[in-house]
């Protein structure tokens, strides 16, 4: 059977995506802020998750395990559902598709930067809690004053690797109706009939974010490396 041809000629034309730049423009700047709130929340969720991982505590370390594994292993785009349809049915409470954006992607990033801060922890020598301990640091200051300021400098380029990730995923949000850049590129391109200009456009706008921070993390990878074998 011979396939199907168009009708019609389809004629690339990329010069009338200036005409929606300001919507796309809107779209990029609430994936963005999406992501740095995200960012900022999962980061600190994924702190008090790595110290629960390292703690002599059983049951904090067992609990902190099974919520990491849970949501390493489901599908970021399976919790947003849940988290949009199915938690208001449970807590029969109404939840926006901003804040279920906000907490499906917290939840994940909580979950994969807490095992970078636990690797980072691991690379802390015994000899810091040993003088913590000397100096008779209480716990809450030996984390904040000693833990957490060597764990975060070692764990800078796994945690931008971490938002070039996040920030990739955040597109998912447009499934839930959120107006971010993939739904608004989604809405120009029913509306005009021009997908291949809307949609390489968007995708060409998520390369020229993620592709800068990516070259970035090896730069700042290697000085972090030269600043810990100083």
């Amino acid at each position: 059977m011979a396939p199907r041809r168009l009708s019609a000629v389809y004629h690339v034309d990329f010069s009338f995506v200036l005409g929606y730049w300001d919507a796309l423009l809107f779209g990029l700047a609430t994936s963005l802020k999406l992501t740095l709130l995200c960012l900022v929340l999962g980061v600190l969720l994924g702190f008090v998750l790595s110290l629960m991982r390292t703690a002599e505590s059983r049951l904090l370390n067992v609990a902190s395990t099974i919520y990491v594994e849970v949501f390493r292993g489901v599908p970021v785009l399976i919790q947003l559902f849940w988290i949009f349809f199915c938690l208001p049915i449970v807590l029969h409470i109404e939840i926006g598709n901003f804040a279920s954006a906000v907490i499906a992607l917290t939840l994940y990033t909580g979950a994969i930067t807490s095992e970078t801060f636990r690797a980072s922890m691991r690379s802390i020598s015994r000899d810091q809690h040993d003088a913590s301990v000397a100096l008779g640091l209480r716990p809450l200051s030996k984390i904040l004053y000693v833990i957490f300021p060597q764990t975060f400098i070692r764990a800078v380029p796994p945690l931008l690797s971490n938002t070039v990730s996040l920030f990739k995923e955040s597109a998912l949000v447009s499934a839930v109706g959120m107006s971010d850049l993939l739904y608004v590129g989604q809405n120009i391109s029913n509306r005009t009939a021009r997908p291949l200009e809307i949609l390489t456009t968007c995708a060409f706008i998520y390369f020229m974010i993620a592709f800068p921070l990516t070259r970035l993390i090896t730069v700042v990878e290697r000085r972090v490396l030269r600043r810990i074998e100083a």
